[in-house]
């Protein structure tokens, strides 16, 4: 059997597998900065139960502190090297500081990281996911993949690059980012079309589209709305064009779906 895939909004996703549960990138407020959440209800309590939380990137909406607070205390959380130096918050909730801490791991591409059964591979990402100011090499863009009785790939944030395949492996399972916060994507992520061509280098039984459709800048309502409301739909269309063999599973917020296992 394979993986159960949550869609809490954004790029907040539970992926339960083998009794484990990994949580991804959590973001469980209405509003911060210039956000705000325009669509779907906020996660339920349950979003916050994990065995591992993977954080992708620095920026806000992927390491949000706030939302870390509301995990359990010993909750493992994983973060690209640097990230206590860029974002100083982030030690307060280190369980080596406090009683009532998480376990704060930092990992680079390469890494493995075993919890329970699963195990959590680091990936490489295309993405300046840097902490403003902080410079961006001193903490790298991550994917993951999660290996239990099935393979899940979740992108965070990020851009095609050569390799990508090779360094993803095989996957029966593709987390995809199709959209932002704004009406601009610059190279470094994925719009409908690359997550499309992405699916189709990648090649998993299944894809489901995230990060889109959740957050908007406050007073953008009207500037270029489609790409608030379409990127999810508009991955639908492009991924029968360019991977026609995947099946894509469009979620609403809350929503689940059973990953297909790809046959050896």
């Amino acid at each position: 059997m394979g993986a159960v895939i949550t869609w809490w909004g954004h790029a907040t996703c539970t992926v339960e597998d083998s009794g484990v549960r990994l949580l991804t990138d959590p973001l469980f407020v209405r509003r911060f900065a210039h956000l705000r959440r325009r669509k779907g209800a906020l996660p339920t309590a349950d979003a916050a139960v994990a065995d591992a939380v993977l954080i992708s990137h620095l920026h806000s909406d992927h390491l949000h502190v706030g939302s870390l607070t509301r995990l359990a205390p010993g909750t493992l959380l994983l973060v690209p090297r640097g990230a206590a130096r860029s974002v100083p918050a982030l030690r307060r909730l280190d369980a080596r500081r406090s009683a009532r801490g998480l376990r704060v791991r930092e990992v680079v591409p390469g890494d493995e990281v075993e919890v329970g059964p699963v195990r959590v591979r680091v990936v490489p990402a295309r993405h300046d996911g840097r902490r403003l100011p902080v410079g961006p090499r001193l903490s790298p863009a991550l994917g993951y993949v999660i290996s239990g009785a099935s393979r899940t790939y979740f992108a965070g944030d990020t851009g095609l690059f050569d390799g990508m395949a090779d360094a993803v492996g095989p996957v029966d399972a593709a987390l995809l980012p199709v959209g932002g916060w704004g009406p601009n994507l610059g190279p470094e992520h994925l719009d409908p079309e690359r997550a499309a061509r992405a699916a189709a280098l990648l090649a998993p039984a299944c894809a489901v589209p995230v990060h889109f459709g959740t957050y908007w800048p406050i007073g953008f309502d009207g500037v270029r709305p489609h790409e608030f409301h379409t990127p999810g739909t508009e991955f639908v269309r492009q991924a029968e064009r360019l991977a026609p063999d995947v099946a894509v599973h469009l979620l609403r917020h809350g929503e689940s779906v059973r990953a297909r296992v790809a046959p050896c």
